[in-house]
């Protein structure tokens, strides 16, 4: 991965919905070259696609926790949380807990609904999510925009 590369991914990690062009522009580089080398970024699996961030507010969907799991049947807490639309992400981790999984519920009550479904599978332990500071990206820090 050279300096180039690793710039594209920066700049679309900030705005996946920029132009080629402005991208082009911001690594100068023609245009031609900034999709041929996004098309192979993409095609090598550097990139794995592109989402929406979706606001949980505006979704009413306020409450947010971590709930870590010392669970005693892997399988179906892994179907569970797979299959339950409040779960956004699961782990499998090593270590005192066997999974944790990220939710977002409507209310409290739904949060509860959500732990005592899950004490069939193991034992939850609940960490409400009070702000984030930090979002999902790769910072490549030798690079200038």
């Amino acid at each position: 991965m050279d300096k180039i590369n690793k710039q594209i991914i920066h700049i679309l990690q900030k705005n996946a919905r920029i132009s080629m062009k402005e991208l082009a522009e911001k690594v100068h580089m023609a245009a031609p070259s900034v999709i041929e080398r996004v098309r192979k970024l993409e095609e090598s699996g550097f990139i794995e696609g592109y989402s929406t961030t979706v606001s949980l507010k505006k979704m009413n969907r306020e409450i947010t926790a971590m709930v870590l799991f010392k669970s005693k049947d892997c399988h179906g807490l892994y179907k569970f949380c797979k299959e339950h639309p409040d779960v956004l992400e699961c782990y499998r981790v090593a270590g005192e807990v066997s999974y944790i999984a990220k939710i977002a519920t409507h209310s409290v009550e739904d949060l509860e609904k959500f732990i005592d479904a899950s004490m069939a599978f193991g034992t939850p332990s609940t960490n409400l999510i009070l702000s984030s500071s930090k979002k999902e990206t790769i910072e490549y820090h030798e690079v200038n925009e």
